[in-house]
C-alpha cells in the first residue's frame, strides 16, 4: 500500500511555476489561488490497525445481524409453537365434540333400535289379541251352549231325582231314557259345590240310574 503512494522514479520534477508580475501602479494585487492539501501518506503500520478496526466493526455487525436473526427465528418458532398448540387444542376439541356427536348417535341408534322392538312386540301382543278375539265369539258361543246344556241336563236330574224319591220308578226310566237320548248326561256337573261331602249331580245320576235298573 505504501508503494502505491510514492511517485515514479521515470516522473521528471515539475517545473516551478513562473512568478507572476509584480502588479502595475493603480492595479490591486492579484489573489493566488491556495494550493490543494495533498493526501497523507499512510505507514504499514496505520494501514493494518485501519483494516483491523473495519474488520472488527464488520464483526461486530455480522454478529449483530446474526443475533438479530436467532431472536427473530426463535420468536418465529415461539409464534408457530403456540399457533401448533392452540390448533392441537382445537382439534382436540373438534375430535372431543366427534366422539361426544358419534355417542349421542349411537345412543339414539340403539334408542331407536330398542323402540323397534317394543313396537314390534306390542305388534305381535295386538296380533294375539286380535287372533283371541276372532275365536272369541266362537268361545262365548260354545260356553252358551253348554250353560244351555248344563241347565238342561239339570233340569232333566231334578225330575229324574224328585221321581226316585217318589218311588215313581217307571217315570224315572223314562226320564232316565230321555236325558241319555238328549245326549246331555255329560252336562251334569261332576264336583259339588256344597261341603256337605254329598254326590255332585252325575254321581247322583248314576247312583238313581243303577237302583232303578
Amino acid at each position: 500500500m505504501a508503494e502505491e503512494h510514492k511517485r515514479p522514479l521515470s516522473q521528471e520534477p515539475e517545473a516551478p511555476a513562473p512568478e507572476s508580475a509584480a502588479p502595475a501602479e493603480g492595479q490591486a494585487p492579484a489573489t493566488s489561488q491556495p494550493k490543494e492539501a495533498k493526501r497523507p501518506t499512510l505507514t504499514p503500520g496505520q494501514q493494518k490497525r485501519r483494516q483491523k478496526s473495519v474488520f472488527q466493526y464488520i464483526t461486530i455487525l455480522f454478529a449483530a445481524a446474526f443475533a438479530l436473526l436467532l431472536f427473530t427465528f426463535l420468536m418465529e418458532r415461539r409464534q408457530n409453537d403456540l399457533l401448533q398448540q392452540q390448533n392441537q387444542e382445537e382439534i382436540d376439541s373438534l375430535q372431543q365434540e366427534s366422539v361426544n356427536a358419534v355417542q349421542s348417535l349411537q345412543n339414539l341408534y340403539d334408542q331407536n333400535e330398542s323402540l323397534k322392538q317394543q313396537v314390534a312386540d306390542l305388534e305381535e301382543q295386538l296380533a294375539d289379541y286380535q287372533d283371541q278375539m276372532d275365536v272369541l265369539p266362537g268361545v262365548i258361543a260354545d260356553l252358551e251352549q253348554t250353560l244351555d246344556s248344563t241347565q238342561r241336563a239339570m233340569d232333566w236330574f231334578w225330575q229324574i231325582d224328585e221321581a226316585y224319591v217318589r218311588s215313581r220308578w217307571t217315570l224315572c226310566r223314562q226320564l232316565i231314557d230321555s236325558l241319555e237320548e238328549a245326549g246331555l248326561v255329560d252336562y251334569l256337573p261332576k264336583e259339588s259345590t256344597t261341603d256337605n261331602d254329598r254326590f255332585s249331580p252325575y254321581d247322583r245320576f248314576q247312583e238313581i240310574k243303577e237302583a232303578v235298573d
